[in-house]
């Protein structure tokens, strides 16, 4: 090999080596990847399946996942101030189940031009510059919930829909989901709307004060696990139990217990896990820069005494039984 020969062989030799320094230096290896997983409400049965599916990604993927959330879904400051922590942390991903639809757009905003990638989860945003949504598509969940409860009571009925944070998305969508069902009946009379904050304790006490002010109520249509929950209490404690109808909403361990005792007639199940499991894997994604699904639906299923024990729905009955 000649001088002239040598020379180049080096150069291009070096010129390898700075390129594949310069490449690993960019991009970071899994195990430095650090994301913030951010939900409405830690210590919740709905809540600890989103978890074990956040967790799980972790595993899988060999990355970091730290899993936060406000005491109570009330306390919106409380979550943005954790997606404030987030940005100042420099956390390389958001996965975010926003408890208000327009009070934590400025803030996920602020992530996104800081760099961060944010996919939400759960409950959605009024913005449209985040990565992607995985989560129950809530309009339909809704309209399952109303096709569900015209299936079992008929359309001639006296209803009061029981629904958890006034201006969550999830809320907001759930009801109109099943107002289209409803608008569709002229017999069906909806009595009034509560709001119980995602407290069983108020759900409780106003199913117990509707009851008193209304006892010709048939039905009521709870859209989220706590609203299911407080409202059977309620019916419970008034003594109403096979008088009093209760369409409901998730599949917590006192809920199932419920519908084994017919006192719910059934329940419309989320999948969480997917949730916390997808949420994670396309927060990766965007880091990685790999294209993926800007809508993911997790999908919703009717789950009765009679189906649920059947094998395919096992796993979102009892998410923690392996």
């Amino acid at each position: 090999m000649n001088k002239w020969m040598k020379t180049l062989t080096a150069a291009l030799i070096l010129a390898g080596l700075l390129v594949s320094c310069s490449s690993s230096s960019s991009v970071k290896l899994n195990e430095d990847i650090n994301i913030k997983v951010i939900v409405k409400k830690q210590n919740h049965d709905f809540w600890a399946v989103v978890e074990q599916g956040a967790y799980a990604a972790e595993k899988e993927f060999g990355i970091n996942v730290d899993y936060v959330g406000p005491a109570s879904e009330e306390d919106i400051s409380g979550q943005i101030r954790m997606v404030e922590v987030a940005i100042e942390e420099k956390v390389d991903a958001i996965v975010l189940a926003a408890i208000d639809y327009n009070l934590l757009v400025p803030v996920a905003e602020k992530a996104r031009a800081a760099g961060i990638p944010v996919v939400i989860i759960d409950s959605n945003i009024k913005s449209d510059k985040m990565n992607g949504f995985v989560g129950t598509d809530n309009v339909d969940a809704g309209k399952v919930l109303g096709e569900s409860m015209v299936a079992v009571l008929g359309t001639d009925i006296d209803i009061v829909i029981v629904s958890f944070v006034k201006g969550a998305a999830s809320s907001n969508e759930r009801e109109e989901g099943v107002m289209k069902i409803v608008n569709q009946h002229e017999n069906i009379n909806l009595i009034d709307t509560l709001y119980c904050n995602s407290d069983e304790d108020i759900a409780k006490r106003l199913t117990k004060e509707i009851l008193e002010k209304h006892p010709e109520v048939d039905a009521f249509i709870c859209l989220n696990a706590y609203a299911t929950v407080g409202t059977a209490r309620g019916v419970i404690e008034k003594g109403m139990e096979g008088e009093v109808s209760i369409i409901g909403f998730d599949s917590t361990p006192e809920e199932i217990s419920y519908l084994e005792k017919d006192i719910i007639e059934l329940v419309v199940v989320q999948n969480p896990f997917s949730m916390g499991y997808l949420g994670v894997k396309h927060a990766l994604d965007a880091i990685k820069g790999i294209p993926f699904p800007r809508s993911v639906n997790t999908g919703a299923v009717v789950i009765t005494k009679e189906n649920m024990y059947d094998p395919e729905n096992q796993k979102l009955v009892f998410p923690f039984v392996d």
